[in-house]
């Protein structure tokens, strides 16, 4: 009797232990489905979107390195049509053609006329005609609401950030760099939608920098009626790109206008034989090499000639020029012959370790590569040393020019903050530091002496190189065509900022007989320093001279 008692005690535990797992298995399976009721169906298939859930996906706001914003989501409606949910194809055509004249009623009556459960009739409804089609009635009609890329910088910032396609899709600039990134992927599986919260991309920029450089440039086409211009501004230190800016340029909230040639990104998608902005470069390599001390001398009597080819002076001393003075007088002969010192070979190596052979690599998809010589003679070094038969794109030249003043190392520029640790950890090192000290010297030179006069901006120390480079066309040299820069840095005995500022086809100012670089560039980047010197907290330092300068001017403005 007592063995049964325990048997069925023992039988009545077992019922009592299958039961509870059955409750808490069930309990589980309803939570998950409680759970996977929550979630946007788009979440649950990460291997498929329907549209309406394409509609939902959303982009981080890119913002400048101050916080402003430069694009950003805004709620849009779009026009939608589920063709097996209409009953009268001819009545639905003939009230949407009335509201929407634009759209073709014969191709809309076919798209009507079919089974389909969803398509799109119209992207970017605005808001009255919503509501005219809303009291339509109609249904299998409907709207569903999209985000659409708002770019409140309008063209100051176009070749910068980019723009999107109709489905909020990064195709140019830093719009298509973020996709690149991964944003695409979270999108793909629902991770980028409307309602969640994207941080924002910082970016190297500075607004008030950028609109000064774009201003600028504005006015200098208009004032010497060149047919394009480029402005860069990089931090020396780190290489990251505080302003770049390319007209004529394009507004991102109407990308038709990216199609347009002569709308290029020229500061990255162009490439330009620079003329004698490389000089910097040659004399850059000289001395690091020791080719050259600034002690040297070199004869410049006399035009060079190399073969069937003979290469002259455009303001001949028709004498013996120091190093300094072959830079200050920029003459072509005395650095012709610095570079056949360095040799070809070496010439060729340091280019290249100034990124001159290669395509930059910045977060920028729009990046051209440069147009380099496929044989390397002696009249090749020559004339590369001060500028031709070396296209490359004038973001080329101002990253390397901040190699060749802060000390020698060299990065690709960025468009996301760097520091300068990380600028030390990433870069190499391309010439010497003491070679650096003296192209600084050679620069404060030219800025206070030689052609690099009118870029003088007071307390600010402005040093740098022109460059005036007959244009290349086919079957030679176009003499009535020129590509003015001027290549600077400040302040040069520290530098900063280096700051590039290139003229297309400029023509001599009212009052004028020429149009060298040195009478529009250089002053467009004097203007440019002295409106974005302060912003960047460039402190000006006078010596007494500047002081009594900028006194005669204040007073002259008053």
């Amino acid at each position: 009797m007592r063995r049964n008692q325990r048997d069925d005690q023992g039988a009545r535990g077992r019922i009592a232990l299958v039961i509870l797992a059955c409750v808490a298995i069930y309990g589980v399976i309803g939570a998950r489905l409680v759970t996977l009721g929550m979630v946007p169906a788009a979440a649950q298939d990460g291997l498929s979107l329907t549209p309406q859930d394409e509609v939902q996906a959303a982009r981080p706001d890119i913002v400048d390195r101050n916080g402003e914003v430069l694009a950003t989501d805004l709620a849009t409606a779009s026009l939608f049509a589920e063709p097996r949910n209409i009953m009268d194809v001819d009545e639905a055509v003939e009230k949407l053609s009335g509201v929407l004249p634009e759209i073709d009623a014969r191709q809309l009556r076919e798209q009507l006329s079919t089974d389909r459960g969803f398509i799109w009739l119209k992207r970017e409804v605005s808001s009255k005609k919503r509501e005219e089609i809303h009291n339509l009635g109609l249904p299998g009609i409907g709207f569903l609401t999209e985000t659409r890329r708002f770019y409140p910088g309008g063209p100051s910032v176009g070749h910068i950030v980019g723009h999107v396609n109709i489905d909020n899709a990064g195709i140019a600039g830093l719009e298509k760099a973020i996709d690149g990134e991964g944003l695409d992927a979270l999108q793909a599986v629902g991770l980028a939608r409307k309602g969640r919260s994207l941080a924002p991309v910082r970016i190297t920029v500075d607004l008030r920098a950028q609109h000064a450089v774009r201003d600028e440039l504005t006015r200098a086409m208009e004032r010497y009626r060149a047919i394009a211009s480029v402005g860069i501004v990089l931090d020396a230190r780190t290489l990251e790109v505080v302003a770049m800016s390319s007209l004529p340029d394009y507004d991102p909230n109407n990308p038709a206008e990216a199609l347009e040639k002569p709308r290029m990104n020229r500061a990255l998608a162009g490439v330009f034989e620079l003329g004698s902005v490389f000089k910097t470069f040659t004399m850059a390599m000289a001395l690091d090499a020791g080719a050259v001390t600034l002690n040297t001398s070199v004869d410049a009597r006399y035009p060079l000639k190399l073969g069937r080819f003979t290469i002259s002076d455009f303001h001949g001393q028709h004498r013996w020029l120091t190093v300094p003075e072959v830079f200050k007088y920029s003459s072509n002969i005395g650095t012709a012959k610095i570079a056949l010192m360095v040799g070809a070979e070496r010439q060729k190596a340091y280019l290249k370790s100034f990124g001159m052979f290669d395509r930059l690599e910045t977060e920028l998809p729009e990046a051209a590569r440069p147009l380099v010589p496929s044989r390397w003679p002696d009249v090749t070094a020559a004339t590369v040393s001060f500028g031709h038969g070396l296209a490359v794109t004038p973001m080329h030249a101002a990253a390397a020019a901040a190699a060749m003043v802060n000390g020698g190392i060299y990065a690709p520029p960025t468009f996301y903050p760097r520091s300068e640790s990380e600028m030390m950890t990433i870069g190499r090192r391309v010439i010497s530091a003491e070679a650096s000290a003296q192209m600084r010297r050679l620069f404060e030179l030219n800025g206070r002496e030689g052609s690099g006069r009118r870029a003088r901006v007071p307390g600010f120390n402005v040093g740098g190189k022109t460059g005036t480079a007959e244009k290349a066309t086919a079957g030679g040299y176009a003499r009535d065509k020129r590509l003015n820069s001027f290549l600077a840095a400040f302040p040069i005995d520290d530098p900063q900022y280096i700051v590039l500022v290139v003229l297309d086809e400029p023509k001599p100012e009212e009052g004028q007989y020429a149009a060298t670089a040195g009478l529009n560039a250089a002053p467009t980047v004097a203007n440019i320093i002295s409106r974005i010197g302060p912003m960047l907290n460039v402190t000006p330092r006078f010596d007494d001279n500047e002081a009594v300068e900028r006194a005669i001017t204040v007073a002259y403005q008053d």
